[in-house]
């Protein structure tokens, strides 16, 4: 008994001595890694503290551009000159137990966690004011485990160093509250035109909700997202009991723009930054960090192209812009690499200057018109389906599900080939061509081209979106681009790279993927050179310059027969590639593009392409060994021989190893174009209706005829039997009546040779894209000249 009682006693002396050895291991593994993760911590530096390291931007060249704020604006401001309740509003919404804590506040962070959930994400952050000025000034904003153990340590030694009014003076000096204003003093003068003594309650509040995210809650773009952030500052200060409730509801009920002194002006390079922070926020950089973190961010602006493209966008001579309403977007980008040399955002030069104003090359969402058919229609025909440029297609009337398509001239051109379908920009061609793709095919041809649609309905062939999807410049820039270099796509990008000050730098350039073969590729281009050459986009044309383009327009609302919503022209070369939207922000039968402003886009691509390409040598496009020419005899589909005479030749792309057919009958599936069967079936019945219509006329005629004959015979008779009538008069008279009777007789019968074909149908429905310039004439070469004339 003794015995078993002693071996027990050594089993629990040997488990103690065991859990003291785990935990000292623990502690002292612990203890080793905490010290090496503080071992590299910065020190605390006062002029750090005080100063925050401004992010620069550099151009292409690496050369500075601008601090990433534009001008640079600080009001420095001694704590003393705060009053107490514009310090109790920073305090309640960062920090309500600042006072209280060493720097690291473990009851904030759960208290934090509570607000978040009963007011809303947003109502109170998890570290403490110490801490965030630490994060600001001293860490790089890696989000690691490394940085928060260091952050802590910093923010415990920083409490033991300096007083709580310092690091509250040092907190409100450094943060950034966006449009250029870093620190407290700024701030009040850019938002209020005010010092900060004379702040009110409702502004302190304002100001308080800022440096959580300055651009989406910025009051001069976002007045109702800043007045519901200032809401729940002001919630924040009354729960803390900072100000009564009376005073948090008289404040909340101050309208924000009444608020507000005029916004703030930056330089001439402001739509090309904006986006940088746009694209750097988007790939998860912090925005305090890219303002107040010493980035050297390396971009790829070239800011001579940037500067003209400033300049064109406001107006020239030759680009006489309607009114000032008329708005445009433009991106120029690298053809190779995706990367964007200059962005023409806002044609105000006012907007221009203002920090993350609405950009109208990079934020719009419309719809493409006739610049989407090389996307979902001819591209993924010879990326799946391996047509030739001289596939045929049967131009007709065409009905689905009730709609009917119309050509952009009004008329039908029976059986035309891929390339003069494009090169004119035909719409049903393109309808039927997309109709010929497996039901996924035009997406995920489109998705690799950076273009991801919710749909793809039939109208979408011809550029008629729905509200789920619609394009930007930039988007359609990035697009283009892969058909000017081989099928390779790159992301369009503005940031090459970024450096820390810890010397650490981040690669940002976008790798390129294949989103096509390069047969496609070079098949469209060629198509596309045509129509710069001599289809809707002449007007564009550079001479010297290998290039290739489609222009686009879009329907315009009901009440406006002679004009378009968009109006887009979207064109490279083997180095730039340019996309151009023009149009109003909302269109209505006072403001719509007309048909001369129609021309602004290609006349803006022109010049801004025309500046950026000289004193560049720019090759032309070079055929793949994928592609091989052939020789067509127009006259019956086959390869030409010795005996076709030249006019009759024309030069179209095969993908190699396809078949070169003897004789070309365009291929049809039923099975994918079930309504327009069903149309072919309505049309047989109309021509029986009007057969037996035509018929039933013939005898109206005969029995007409028949009796205008009798009765001329009685009146004959009548006439010889007039004994008192003279014979001159008689010989008169005959041949009145006779000669009426013919002419009666000969204007019916002009009546009844009217085809009810002819007549035109008053069934007939919009289509969604009204593509190019509306041209009435009979025939389609006629309209294309006159179409070249007017641009010319």
């Amino acid at each position: 008994m003794k015995r078993s009682t002693r071996r027990k006693k050594r089993r629990f002396i040997k488990f103690i001595i065991a859990t003291f050895l785990i935990f000292l291991s623990l502690f002292i593994i612990g203890g080793l890694s905490l010290f090496a993760l503080v071992q590299d911590t910065p020190e605390l530096s006062e002029d750090q503290l005080q100063n925050p390291i401004t992010s620069v931007i550099y151009d292409k060249d690496g050369k500075k551009v601008a601090n990433i704020a534009g001008v640079e604006h600080r009001l420095p401001v001694s704590i003393d000159n705060v009053p107490i309740e514009v310090q109790n509003a920073f305090i309640a919404i960062e920090d309500a137990r600042f006072q209280k804590h060493s720097g690291v506040d473990l009851k904030r962070i759960g208290g934090a966690l509570l607000a978040n959930l009963e007011e809303g994400w947003g109502a109170e952050g998890g570290s403490t004011i110490t801490q965030q000025v630490v994060k600001n000034t001293l860490l790089s904003p890696e989000k690691t485990f490394k940085r928060k153990v260091q952050e802590a340590y910093l923010a415990l030694q920083m409490e033991k160093k300096y007083s709580k009014d310092q690091i509250l003076e040092m907190y409100l000096n450094t943060i950034y509250f966006g449009h250029g204003a870093y620190g407290l003093g700024a701030a009040a003068e850019v938002y209020f035109n005010k010092d900060v003594s004379d702040l009110t309650v409702s502004e302190a509040a304002l100001l308080a909700g800022l440096p959580q995210r300055p651009s989406g809650y910025n009051p001069f773009k976002y007045p109702e997202e800043a007045a519901n952030r200032r809401e729940l500052v002001l919630s924040a200060m009354e729960r803390h009991n900072f100000i009564s409730s009376d005073r948090a509801e008289e404040a909340k009920t101050t309208e924000v723009e009444s608020l507000l002194s005029p916004k703030q002006k930056n330089n001439s390079y402001q739509v090309f930054i904006d986006y940088v922070i746009e694209e750097l926020l988007a790939k998860g950089f912090e925005e305090n960090q890219l303002y107040n973190g010493g980035l050297e961010i390396y971009t790829t602006l070239d800011t001579e192209t940037q500067s003209y493209t400033n300049e064109v966008m406001t107006g020239t001579d030759t680009i006489p812009f309607p009114d000032e309403a008329f708005k445009a977007g433009v991106v120029l980008m690298d053809t190779k690499t995706g990367a964007i040399r200059a962005i023409g955002g806002n044609r105000d030069p006012e907007s221009n200057e203002v920090q993350r104003g609405f950009n109208f090359a990079t934020d719009i969402k419309r719809q493409p018109g006739s610049t989407i058919k090389p996307i979902l229609d001819y591209g993924p025909a010879i990326e799946y389906n391996k047509w030739s440029t001289y596939q045929q297609i049967k131009d007709e009337k065409l009905e689905i599900d009730g709609k009917e398509f119309k050509n952009y001239d009004g008329r039908f051109h029976g059986m035309v080939s891929m390339r003069e379908a494009l090169v004119k920009s035909y719409n049903i061609p393109a309808i039927k061509t997309f109709l010929e793709l497996e039901e996924e095919q035009a997406k995920q041809f489109a998705a690799n081209l950076g273009i991801n649609l919710e749909h793809a309905y039939p109208s979408y062939a011809i550029g008629g979106f729905g509200d789920e999807d619609g394009v930007s410049p930039l988007d359609m820039a990035g697009t283009y681009a892969a058909f000017g270099n081989n099928g390779q796509y790159h992301e369009p990008y503005a940031v090459t790279k970024v450096e820390y000050p810890t010397g650490e730098v981040q690669q940002l350039q976008s790798e390129g993927i294949k989103a096509m073969n390069d047969y496609t590729a070079y098949m469209i281009t060629d198509m596309l050179k045509d129509v710069v050459e001599e289809g809707t986009g002449t007007l564009a044309k550079i001479d010297g310059l290998p290039m290739a383009g489609k222009t686009g327009t879009t329907n315009p609302p009901e009440g406006i027969t002679n004009g378009s919503t968009d109006s887009w022209f979207v064109g490279y070369t083997t180095e730039y590639t340019a996309a151009v939207w023009t149009g109003y922000e909302t269109t209505s039968t006072e403001q719509f593009v007309n048909q001369e402003d129609a021309r602004i886009s290609r006349l803006l691509f022109k010049e801004i392409m025309s500046h950026a390409s000289q004193n560049i040598e720019t090759a032309d496009f070079t055929k793949p060994a994928s592609v091989e020419e052939v020789q067509i005899d127009m006259r019956n589909g086959k390869v030409a021989s010795h005996h076709t005479p030249s006019s009759s030749i024309v030069t179209e792309l095969f993908v190699k190893g396809t078949t070169i057919p003897t004789e070309y009958i365009p291929v049809q599936k039923q099975t994918t174009n079930e309504n327009a069967k069903q149309q072919e079936e309505k049309d047989q019945e109309k021509e029986k209706e009007q057969v037996e219509k035509k018929k039933e006329q013939e005898k109206e005629k005969e029995k007409k005829e028949k009796a205008e004959n009798e009765g001329n015979q009685k009146k004959e008779k009548q006439e010889s039997n007039d004994k008192n009538a003279s014979d001159r008069d008689k010989k008169e008279e005959k041949p009145d009546k006779d000669t009426n009777s013919k002419s009666e007789q000969k204007d019916k019968k002009e009546e009844n040779k009217k085809d009810p074909k002819d007549e035109p149908d008053s069934n007939q429905t919009e289509q969604p894209d009204s593509d190019e310039e509306p041209n009435n004439k009979d025939e389609s070469k006629e309209s294309n000249e006159n179409d070249n004339e007017e641009e010319d």
